[in-house]
């Protein structure tokens, strides 16, 4: 037996860290429809948020039973065969949430544990099958259950998606995006029915599976709801009503606060069975081998009764889940796919674009001029002014400006997100938070016509990349818990030792990983202007930019450039995963520069033709660079002759006056001063007399046939490369110089 209390330790051990992962993954969840609209300060929402998570264990003990006896039927295994299969479910869990977050990808806690159960259970199933073959499958496996809450999860794609659009667009056709003076005339009213319904689902509803609930108070509550939910909506409307009229105070704000309590409050009811369900389930049943007579081999049909949570416990696991809150990164990181997708504005999209997405944007436009042609032209005028998306920025204030949606679609997010998530708890269906709260966001976006022909097709991408996932999750979870399952059965203590050590690699690695990535996505940041308005911020800022960028561009045709000198594969290869971030760089800088030069234009202060100028001479560099980069990759990678000495030789000399010239012109970027002009212009004058000379000698090299064709094309594409790379900046240089007058902008 001390072999199994140990094991029931590593249990223990694998709760916390599941708690730590999990609520990385599903913080997504309860953060982005505040965050995402700006609704208050963001430690303002991580309170209530905390507050939610701590109210919300307590009434998750009815989804304990899931864990215990939802999947499969514990009277057909021993204690040592249930620790196995709950061993291997925690293993498999670490390590496959910890991935998913690293990646920034919101996955469904409620399905791994789902199928990480079912795998495990399988694979133990199948080996007592072989060594008794008087029963089946279906004897250890409680089939009707799991499909149910399988068909549950599938089904919450869907329903989640299609209620979030159409609630959102009943929403929009009453308040519209200018809703501030429709708020004063009917706000209560939306503000009492939102609350209300939040208050039934999550207390009418939810309060059967709360640890601390009486059977007396349950029966009441349940006798009176219909009294509690009008009570509640008579007096929500009262006090918001109150606080409109007397205290300015925006109604919705109310709204998204409390909805981000009752969400967070959600979750956690639904969402803590995914982490400490399996452990409490293990504990449980060592307690009851413990006391068995025959504790390795009696049967655990005990397990079978309904267990009343210890509510201490379950307070401890919220704590531990409030603090991964505040402290984990990686949370953060999965926040921003969901904004990111949801966001009313246009700009650069994370994903880009797919065949599929696109067969889908061009089926619904063709859909949707079918539609058109039938609709009545006075209906269509009257819907497209309720929708008239050009209010959305013209009524937004202070933070609102920065928002990645309003405050209105946030509401609609949280209201029906956690009524539909309680609703699911009290069943005692492990609903997938994640699901929900992510197709509610996309329904409501979609209504609001977030996805608009410039961003859809990124957005759709985005969106079927997540599903995508979401499967991949059930498989993966399933196919390794299963694996994981028969190495500890076979192998024991040295198995389980040896997916330890797997899993710390795994979260170690991870780690570095997300760090690095972290570390990228921050330098990309500082190129990502928000709303701005400020002249002289902007302008300095579109020159900090422009020098980053051409230090990058500098540092990776270096690298390229040594790695092909050096027939180095995995330099060059390195360097080509650049060219993306590179190309991601060109565009948010031009289309920072597009803010810029509209505020400068506004003030008379420049021609609006040098838009194309800049433009161009962006696109080219970063274009000459990937070419010149491409090029090298693909001479070395298909095991070409390398470059001849003299070649390098003459490539180096041409290397040496870009990167003089580039890194003065970033330097004079990075300082917000005037550039030593004619030290530049000298250096790219000497780079064309250099070109011009090794142009002829190169043909000497291919008459007398010391060049081959492909090491021609090759020397000779390079040299074009740095000569545009040269021109452009020389081009961007004076651009610059002469719009945003350098001597005013010194600090």
């Amino acid at each position: 037996m001390e072999i199994y209390l140990g094991a029931i330790a590593i249990l223990v051990f694998l709760a916390i860290s599941d708690l730590i992962v999990g609520v990385s993954n599903d913080a997504v969840n309860f953060l982005n429809s505040p965050i995402g609209s700006k609704v208050a300060p963001r430690n303002v929402i991580m309170i209530i948020a905390s507050l939610g998570i701590l109210a919300g264990v307590t009434f998750s003990s009815g989804m304990m039973e899931v864990a215990r006896k939802g999947i499969f039927h514990p009277q057909h295994f021993n204690m040592p065969e249930l620790v196995i299969i709950f061993l291997a479910v925690m293993l498999t869990d670490v390590i496959l949430l910890d991935l998913y977050n690293t990646f920034g990808l919101p996955t469904s806690t409620t399905v791994s544990i789902v199928f990480e159960l079912l795998g495990a259970a399988v694979a133990v199933s199948l080996i007592k099958i072989a060594k008794d073959d008087t029963k089946t499958l279906s004897d250890y496996i409680n089939n009707d259950k799991a499909l149910a809450i399988i068909l549950g999860i599938l089904l919450s794609i869907v329903i989640a998606f299609f209620v979030g659009a159409i609630i959102q667009y009943i929403t929009r056709m009453i308040f519209t995006f200018d809703f501030h003076e429709r708020l004063k005339r009917y706000g209560a009213i939306w503000g009492g029915i939102a609350l209300s319904s939040i208050v039934y689902f999550i207390l009418i509803k939810g309060a059967k599976g709360a640890s601390f609930m009486t059977r007396d108070m349950i029966l009441w509550i349940k006798t009176h709801s219909i009294l509690i939910l009008l009570v509640s909506f008579v007096a929500f409307f009262l006090i918001l009503q109150l606080f409109m009229s007397l205290l300015k105070i925006n109604v919705l704000k109310v709204i998204i606060l409390v909805g981000t309590f009752a969400i967070a409050m959600a979750f956690a009811a639904n969402d803590l069975m995914n982490f400490i369900g399996v452990p409490l389930a293990g504990l449980n049943a060592f307690k009851f081998a413990s006391t068995s007579s025959n504790p390795l081999t009696g049967s655990m049909e005990v397990m079978q009764q309904s267990i009343k949570s210890n509510t201490f416990l379950l307070l401890i696991a919220g704590a531990i889940m409030v603090v991964t809150l505040w402290i984990s990164k990686k949370a953060s990181t999965v926040s921003k796919t969901e904004i990111n997708l949801a966001r009313q504005d246009e700009g650069i999209e994370r994903f880009g674009s797919s065949p599929l997405s696109r067969i889908i944007v061009r089926m619904f436009t063709s859909l949707s001029r079918v539609y058109q042609k039938f609709l009545p032209k006075k209906w269509h005028l009257a819907l497209s002014r309720r929708f008239d998306q050009k209010q959305y920025s013209s009524v937004r204030k202070g933070d609102e400006e920065t928002a990645s949606f309003d405050l209105l679609r946030a509401s609609v997010n949280l209201v029906v997100a956690s009524a539909l998530i309680s609703m699911a708890t009290s069943m005692k269906l492990p609903l997938s938070t994640t699901y929900v709260t992510f197709m509610v966001a996309m329904g409501t976006s979609l209504s609001d016509r977030a996805w608009g022909s410039e961003s859809a097709v990124y957005r759709i991408t985005g969106v079927l990349t997540v599903v995508g996932g979401w499967f991949f999750t059930a498989f993966m979870a399933f196919t390794v818990s299963s694996i994981f399952a028969v190495a500890i059965y076979y192998w024991r203590i040295p198995g389980i030792l040896g997916i330890l050590a797997l899993a710390l690699f795994m979260i170690f690695r991870n780690y570095h990983l997300h760090k690095s990535r972290s570390h990228a996505d921050e330098t990309t940041e500082i190129f990502n202007l928000k709303k701005i308005s400020d002249v002289g911020f902007a302008i300095n800022a579109s020159f900090e930019h422009s020098g980053h960028f051409l230090n990058e561009v500098n540092h990776t045709l270096n690298h390229s450039f040594e790695g092909l000198f050096s027939q180095n594969r995995q330099i060059l290869n390195s360097t080509r995963k650049e060219v993306k971030k590179i190309q991601e760089w060109a565009n948010i800088i031009i289309a920072n520069i597009f803010k810029t030069l509209r505020l400068l234009h506004k003030q008379d202060m420049v021609d609006t033709q040098e838009y194309a100028q800049i433009i161009n001479a962006l696109q080219e560099i970063a274009e000459s660079q990937r070419d010149a980069i491409m090029r090298a990759y693909s001479h070395i990678n298909n095991n070409h002759k390398g470059l001849l000495t003299v070649q390098i030789e003459e490539l180096r000399q041409i290397k040496a006056c870009l990167n003089n010239l580039l890194e003065k012109t970033a330097e004079a970027f990075l300082n917000k001063e005037y550039a030593d002009y004619n030290f530049i212009h000298t250096q790219f004058d000497n780079l064309k007399k250099l070109v011009k000379e090794f142009d002829k000698n190169q043909i000497k090299r291919i008459q007398d046939e010391s060049s081959k064709t492909r090491l021609s094309i090759l020397f000779y594409g390079l040299m074009a490369d740095c000569v545009k790379v040269a021109e452009q900046t020389l081009n961007l240089l004076t651009i610059f110089q002469e719009s945003f007058k350098l001597n005013n902008l010194r600090d």
